[in-house]
Parts: C-alpha cells; structure tokens; sequence
C-alpha cells in the first residue's frame, strides 16, 4: 500500500509540474490558427510571419542563460510559479495586441515562459524513482500534445463559426485564439501551490529533514537510504563548483561522451520540423488543395496522431528502451518526410475559369486573377509569386488557401501520409525521449548548468527551422522544405545509432559512473 501510495504522490507531483508542456501546446497551437488572420490584419511579410512564430523561441534563448543559476538560487518550484504568471502576461499581451510589436513583445514572454519545460524535466528528473522516471518526464511531452489538440479544437469551431457570428470576425477571432489559453495559466499556478519542493534541492540546501520528508512521499521507504548516500555524494562533489566552474567541467574531457549525446539528440529533435509543422499546420495542409475549414478539421486529427503516439511512448519507454524508440521514431520521420517531398514534388497547379469560379464561390475577389487565366505552374512557389503581383499583403493570407485549392493536381496520400507518419513518429520517439536522456545523463554536478545549454542547443535548431519555414515554402517550395528535414531526420538516425547508450532503469548516480567516469 505504501508503495502505491508513493508512487500515487509522485505522479501528481510531476503531472503538475509538466502542466507547463500543456500551456505551450495550447500556444503553439493556438498561433498556428490565429497566424492567417494576423498576417492579414497586420499585412506581414514571410519574415514577419516567421517572426511572430519564433519570437517565443527567442525567448526561450533568453530564458536558458538564467534558468540554471535562478533554479539554483531559488529552488524549482519557485521558478516554475515564476514561469507560470509569465505565461498569463503573454496571454494577455498577446490576445490585446494593437500592432505587430506588441503580439511580439507577448509572444516574446511565452518564449521565457516555455522555460518550464527544462525545469519540469530537472524536477522530474530529481523526484521520481529511477525505474519510472523515463515515464514521468515523458508526461511533458503529452501535456504538450494535449494541449496542442485541445488548441486546434477550439480554433476549428471558432473558424467554423465565422460565417454565422456576429462575435467572430476574421479581423478578432485570433484574440480570441491566443486568450483561450489564459483558462489553463490559472489552473497551473493554483496547481504549483501544492508540490513540495524538489528533494536534491532541498539537500544541497542543507534542508535534510524536509528533503526525507518529500522522499517519503514519493519513493518506498526501502529505497530513501540508498537514494540519499547517492544524492549527499553527488552534492558533496557539486558543492566544490561554482556555474562557471561547472561550466568548465562539463565542457571538460570527462563529459564529453554526454556533451556529444545531448547537443546532437537536440539538433536532430530541433532540426526536424516539428516547431515548423506545429505552428504553421493550417498552412501546411493548405498547400495539398484543402479548403480553410477542412485544413483546420486535419489539425484535430494531427492533435489525436500525437496523442497516439506520446501515449505509446509513455507506455513502452520502460520496456523497449529511450535507444530503440529513438532509432525507430528518426527512420520513420525520415521515411514521412520522404512521403511528403514526393506528394508536393509531383503537385501541378492551373488557373483557368472553372477554378477562378470556384474561387469565387468561397468569397474570394477572384477578378483579380483574370490575367493569370490559362496559366500552369509546375511548383507553388511560382504560383504564389504570381498571386503575390495580383493581391495585396493583406489579401495574400486569406487568398492563397481558397486558390491553392481550386487549381491544384496532386496525389494527397503521399503528403497526408507523410504529416501523420511524421506527428505520430516523432511524439512516441525522439519529442518525448530527448527530455527522459536530458534528465538522465547529466550528473548532479553539471546538472544546472548541462539542461539549460542542450536545451538551449534544441531551441536554436528549432528556432532556425521555424523562422525560415514560411521563407522556404514562398521560395523553395514545400517539397524542398521537406526534403531538408528528410536529409537532418536521415544523418540522425546514422549518428544515434553510433553514439546513443541505453540509458532505462538507471539511476542518475549509476549513469554518472558509467558515462562520465567510465
């Protein structure tokens, strides 16, 4: 009974400090619904559009040079109510934005805020047992996607709503888009009210009594010696490091087996496109000829795929390992995106007077296309170019979809198979599985200063890719866009293969030995 009841705790525990995944899914999500209408409303440019999405990540870059010392200083659970209100501003800033500057200054404070999910990975990490831990951190990772569905839900109704409403317009249901969020921001904070702190924490504290009674409810009792001879030993070694020191450290030939595993699980997860498909989804099954109600209906069934898959994860990570799901998750996104550039490689697009008809019948000024009648275009980009000399910026967002779907020629197995391959692969592989390892093998004595730099070696690669996204699909094309992220998904499965220990049922002491002292 004891153990059931601690194990009980110690999932509440890490549920809620992951909370945090679900709010940033609900934000990602969220923008990639309310992205058309702003881009309109605010005529921005690809780079712009780029901008907007990636502002957050900019943040999070921000965020990674200090989260480390101010765990440190202030304990975990401190930082993540910290993060917490941070997300409220953004919410707010960012639903009452009355210009460009201001949704980026918002969108900007999201950014520090998806901090939590660094912290909740090295709060997770120090308060679960080992031979659940791989669990627990994978909970980030579903709160992510159950976020991100519960987003995409909401913004097809509200979308779906638009012809009808006389609430929702297409200049206002964004704000209503990026608001929704604030709901969950509350329920977090009130929910961070009520964790302890974290028990290594507590430890290198010198708080011993506070740190066994946080043990005590989390792990048998059986377990608590062992676990605190590991962690006073661990602490002992950490205590004669200051961050620059431990900087030094971990960049120093010891670790550099870990450094290795760390900076390249975090450009492949970066560098594969998730960012990109997740902020930009309506877009993307824009591009296959689908009509802005149904691009909006496939995000739901995108939001279910993931879940899918993250549970999955969550279920076997214990029992296939974090090496397997990884290898198999990376060769299975490399065979999507494959999927993907062949669909969007073979599409044709041409405008003739049926098309410019059926353009109209969606509430389109299609007059405007008079003189590009009787034109086929081999790839989208030379089509958008050509809208682009017919439309203004701030019709471009809301045109291109409704003509995108009346001239297109493609086979959309190929692209449909490939986005739902990819949201599947990725959330039962490497979306979830880089935070189980990030939490796993770094020792205590590097740990806050080792998690803030792969993460922020992760949040760069995913900021490159999302930034230039619109970039790339106006001037190379889907195909090649996807093409790329076949190639990153392609050298990474060959690299992990190479490099990646198993690292499940280990402890975090245990680890240390065998990849650092080795």
């Amino acid at each position: 009974m004891l153990a059931t009841a601690t194990q009980r705790s110690a999932t509440r525990y890490a549920f809620i400090a992951a909370f945090g995944g679900f709010v940033f899914g609900l934000d990602a999500a969220n923008l990639s619904g309310a992205i058309r209408y702003i881009s309109a409303l605010f005529a921005l440019d690809s780079f712009e559009v780029g901008l907007v999405a990636t502002c957050s990540i900019v943040g999070v870059i921000v965020a990674l040079f200090f989260t480390g010392w101010l765990c440190e200083r202030f304990g975990r659970k401190k930082i993540l109510l910290a993060i917490a209100l941070a997300y409220s501003l953004s919410s707010i800033l960012s639903a009452l934005a009355v210009n460009f500057e201001m949704l980026v200054i918002g969108r900007f404070i999201g950014g520090v805020a998806f901090a939590s999910i660094t912290v909740s990975a090295m709060y997770i990490g120090e308060i679960a047992p080992a031979d659940e831990r791989g669990r627990f951190v994978s909970m980030s990772q579903l709160l992510i996607v159950l976020g991100s569905l519960v987003a995409f839900i909401v913004n097809y109704f509200l979308v779906k709503s638009l012809p009808t409403s006389t609430l929702f317009t297409e200049q206002n249901v964004w704000r209503y888009m990026l608001g929704f969020e604030l709901i969950a921001n509350v329920i977090w904070v009130a929910s961070l009210l009520t964790v302890p702190e974290s028990p290594r924490w507590l430890m290198g504290k010198g708080r011993r009594e506070d740190a066994l009674l946080v043990f005590r409810r989390t792990i048998p009792d059986r377990q608590i010696p062992a676990t605190i001879a590991d962690v006073e030993a661990s602490i002992a070694e950490e205590a004669r490091q200051r961050p620059l020191a431990q900087l030094r450290e971990l960049f120093s030939r010891p670790y550099g087996y870990v450094i290795a595993i760390g900076a390249v699980y975090a450009v492949v997860q970066g560098a594969t496109g998730m960012n990109a498909v997740l902020f930009f989804a309506p877009m993307v099954f824009e591009q296959i000829g689908m009509s802005v109600e149904d691009s909006f209906f496939q995000t739901i069934i995108l939001g279910g795929t993931a879940v899918l898959g993250t549970i999955i994860a969550i279920l076997f990570v214990e029992k296939w390992g974090r090496r397997f799901l990884t290898i198999a998750g990376l060769t299975l996104i490399f065979v999507a995106h494959l999927s993907t550039w062949h669909g969007f490689d073979s599409a044709k697009y041409r405008i003739d007077e049926s098309a410019i008809a059926a353009i109209a019948e969606q509430g389109v000024d299609s007059s405007k296309l008079a003189p590009l009648s009787g034109r086929t275009y081999d790839s989208d980009v030379a089509l958008k170019r050509d809208l682009a000399s017919v439309y203004s910026m701030q019709e471009l967002p809301l045109v291109t979809g409704p003509v995108i779907n009346s001239t297109i020629d493609i086979n959309p197995i190929f692209v449909l198979f490939g986005i739902f391959a990819f949201y599947a692969a990725f959330n039962l592989s490497i979306g979830p599985i880089m935070w189980v390892i990030f939490s796993e093998i770094f020792p205590n004595a590097v740990r806050s200063v080792a998690m803030p730099f792969v993460a922020l070696v992760q949040t760069i690669a995913g900021f490159i890719i999302s930034y230039f996204f619109p970039w790339q699909l106006e001037n190379f094309g889907a195909a090649s866009t996807f093409l790329i992220f076949a190639i990153v998904a392609g050298i990474g499965v060959a690299v992990m293969a190479f490099i990646l220990p198993e690292t499940k049922g280990k402890s975090i002491e245990q680890l240390e030995r065998e990849l650092v002292r080795g």
